[in-house]
């Protein structure tokens, strides 16, 4: 299994040997370093930790110190299950893809607050019609006609985004080993500087 971290960087256009443009999202990855290899003889399950990025040395608490060694100061660290066969302190970089693969990618969406039915779950609203005042994107009813209980699951307002997406058969288009980028086709959830996981 082929597997990387990256953050993302900004979206753009990529022109491709047929001539047409497709949209496309660059994402800075790697390199990211083996920190713990994990069986299931010690831990239960087998798994590689991976660690990426870097944070200030005294952000950092001593377990983590003690933990990382001499690997590196890790903003980030993540495991991978079933990865395959690694050893502490082996270093992944974004020639582990192709142009041409297909991948899976997960990462947090962004956080839009607390929203209105219309923007959360698509309502139509309300008309602007016979008598009715301002109702152009108020909820209607939930149902409470015979009831004395709002319904389990009912669709209201309430905080919208911050969610884990995971998008499959994702295209990788252009990889950059000397950068360390790699380009995918369309749009990645989240803002500019989002961790963003990859798996081939």
């Amino acid at each position: 299994m082929k597997f990387i971290l990256a953050t993302k960087k900004e979206m753009t256009q990529v022109f491709l040997e047929d001539g047409k443009a497709y949209p496309a999202t660059i994402l800075s990855a790697g390199p990211v370093v083996v920190t713990q290899v994990k069986d299931v003889a010690k831990d239960g399950y087998n798994a590689v930790q991976v660690g990426y990025g870097v944070r200030k040395e005294k952000n950092i608490n001593k377990a983590q110190k003690g933990h990382f060694k001499t690997l590196g100061n890790f903003a980030h660290v993540k495991e991978f299950r079933d990865a395959g066969e690694f050893k502490v302190g082996d270093s992944i970089n974004a020639g582990v893809f192709v142009a041409g693969d297909k991948i899976v990618i997960s990462a947090t969406s962004k956080g839009k607050g607390f929203q209105g039915v219309v923007k959360r779950h698509g309502f139509h609203g309300g008309p602007r019609s016979h008598g009715q005042k301002h109702s152009e994107r108020e909820p209607g009813s939930i149902g409470s006609g015979l009831r004395n209980k709002v319904p389990r699951g009912m669709r209201m307002a309430g905080r919208m985004g911050s969610d884990r997406i995971t998008q499959k058969s994702v295209q990788v288009l252009h990889i950059d080993a000397e950068k360390n980028e790699i380009i995918v086709r369309g749009a990645v959830p989240g803002r500019r500087g989002t961790l963003v996981e990859l798996l081939g």
